[in-house]
């Protein structure tokens, strides 16, 4: 079944609770707040909709994919243009107190908001696999508020720490990007990783360790140097071990479990699909020639 996370609008424009709050808004009909500042932090995604947002009195058109990090003090306001498309964000409260208690164990947790403030630069865009990986993480995070289960309070702590980490990485690659050279370095490595060990469970979060980078950074790097996310190459990459298996004359069902594949049926149609064939259609077409 399907969770409905949607919340009604909050018109306040206060926290209630002491450290954060996080809403999901899903309007079709929305009254819009007029141009008003907060004492808190607002982080705002922004998934769907015909809106501006004025900062400081610039106004933005936005688009899926923006976060807007507004500093305490910021006049802001979101300007709905229209009420034929649904209305859809996340807006997350945060106090500086708040910020700062994870500040306290690593600097980097208040880069953006620090370069928020001196910069005035507000807005960030994220490609759709990044976005949606932020996406999932917020998801997660009302999840927990609304449970009851064991060990609530860590699990919000790790994720609200996860999200701030992960969006100060980003935001600070943004800002100092690599170069060209750095990038098909980087690129490269990666690939050469993967093929040394295609049988092993290869995740984005282990490669991003492994390489001290974003999984963000990597999703876009792959995107850019192939037309494929990180999974498809691998799957690729995966499959082509397999074919070559398979004309050397290697079991079948061994030479999927060996390149990584979970499952044969995963295999087989991941295989079906990408050469037109079954993987004993092809052994038997090698054999004929």
């Amino acid at each position: 079944m399907k969770l409905d996370r949607r919340m009604p609008f909050e018109r306040r424009q206060y926290l209630l609770e002491k450290d954060f709050e996080l809403f999901y808004y899903n309007d079709l009909h929305f009254t819009p707040v007029g141009r008003h500042a907060h004492e808190h932090y607002e982080l705002y995604f922004f998934m769907n909709g015909d809106v501006s947002m004025a900062l400081e009195g610039k106004e933005t058109r936005l688009s899926e994919g923006d976060l807007i990090i507004v500093p305490p003090g910021t006049f802001h306001q979101a300007i709905l243009h229209g009420s034929k498309i649904p209305y859809q964000r996340f807006v997350f409260w945060i106090t500086p107190d708040y910020i700062r208690t994870f500040q306290s164990e690593h600097e980097e947790y208040g880069y953006m908001f620090t370069h928020a403030a001196k910069e005035g630069k507000y807005i960030y865009h994220f490609d759709r696999i990044a976005f949606q990986a932020l996406l999932s993480v917020l998801f997660d995070l009302i999840d927990e508020l609304n449970s009851a289960r064991f060990g609530k309070e860590a699990m919000i702590h790790l994720l609200f720490g996860n999200l701030l980490l992960s969006l100060n990485r980003s935001i600070y690659e943004m800002e100092n990007p690599v170069n060209i050279t750095e990038e098909k370095n980087l690129y490269r490595s990666i690939e050469r990783y993967v093929e040394d060990h295609l049988s092993e469970d290869l995740t984005l979060d282990r490669i991003a360790g492994e390489f001290f980078v974003s999984k963000f950074y990597i999703s876009h790097l792959f995107k850019d140097m192939s037309g494929l996310s990180l999974h498809q190459y691998i799957v690729k990459k995966r499959l082509d071990a397999c074919r070559s298996a398979i004309r050397s004359g290697a079991d079948i069902t061994k030479a999927c479990r060996e390149m990584g594949f979970k499952d044969y049926s995963t295999f087989y149609r991941a295989f079906q699909k990408e050469y037109g064939m079954s993987p004993k259609q092809y052994r038997e077409l090698g054999a004929s020639k």
